[in-house]
């Protein structure tokens, strides 16, 4: 009983060693995605979009605000009460905007991030199954990756048409 109980207690080591552990560097796959790119552009085009209108509205405003600044001393109390009223109304929209467009930006960017990760997340899946694998790890995760690990970060790429 010793014996078999000593032969079972030095096998568990080595089947440990057995296991077929890999890592993935996801940010390479990501940025290699074409699906990366087309994101990269979407979030630049919208972003200018958004930009461009916030500068708009802050234009107009600075151009009102002049413009009050210019007569309010000709104006009754309740016009100029109007106008100031007016004026902060406007400026309360463009920080609104302001913020409503960063959620926007974030939202898109998300979304699209969110569809690569699965995307890689299969191909790792796959990826794993094929090979064997009993572990993949994302690289920068690891402290330390020896001469021996396996780099499946290619496998992953072309699973996802990634370059």
């Amino acid at each position: 009983m010793k014996k078999i109980l000593f032969a079972m207690l030095l096998a568990l080591p080595m089947s440990l060693f057995a296991q077929k552990v890999g890592h993935v560097n996801i940010d390479a796959v990501v940025q290699g995605m074409p699906e990366y790119a087309t994101a990269q552009t979407e979030l630049q085009n919208l972003g200018k979009q958004l930009q461009e209108e916030f500068q708009r509205k802050q234009s107009d405003l600075q151009t009102k605000s002049e413009a009050y600044d210019k007569e309010k001393a000709t104006l009754s109390e309740t016009l100029r009460t109007y106008r100031e009223e007016e004026l902060q109304k406007a400026y309360q929209e463009l920080q609104q905007f302001a913020q409503t467009s960063e959620q926007e930006m974030q939202k898109m960017e998300q979304t699209k991030m969110g569809e690569m990760q699965e995307k890689i997340m299969k191909a790792v899946e796959e990826v794993g199954a094929a090979g064997g694998y009993t572990y993949i790890l994302p690289a920068g995760a690891i402290a330390y990756i020896g001469a021996g690990a396996n780099d499946i970060t290619d496998q992953v790429k072309a699973k996802v048409g990634a370059k």
